[in-house]
């Protein structure tokens, strides 16, 4: 049998206590990580509050004109327009016809 170096069992010794030494590091800095973000935050003096505003609830966004636009096998147009507001589908009616040049 050989005999073994004792200087590398001495460098094998240095790496491993390395190795021991990082990992024990990253180790603790996990654990703090995890402490800090585990401790509440002092709560500021505005909170939310979450209620219910009538002014709010009153005001509805418009709804656009939906088009469906249909071009048949002699190249004629049709469409169907639905909306909520009348107004809107008749303003959208007319722009169709303009710019199809439809009368």
């Amino acid at each position: 049998m050989r005999a073994i170096d004792s200087g590398k069992i001495n460098s094998f010794k240095q790496s491993w206590a390395l190795v021991l030494i990082v990992s024990l590091l990253f180790i603790l800095s996990l654990l703090y990580s995890t402490t800090a973000y585990s401790t509440e935050k002092p709560q500021t003096s505005q909170t939310f509050q979450h209620g219910k505003n009538p002014e709010i609830q009153q005001i509805k966004p418009k709804k656009p004109v939906k088009i469906k636009l249909k071009r048949s096998s002699k190249g004629e147009y049709s469409w169907d327009l639905s909306g909520d507001s009348v107004d809107d589908i008749v303003k959208a009616d007319k722009r169709l016809r303009k710019s199809l040049q439809i009368e």
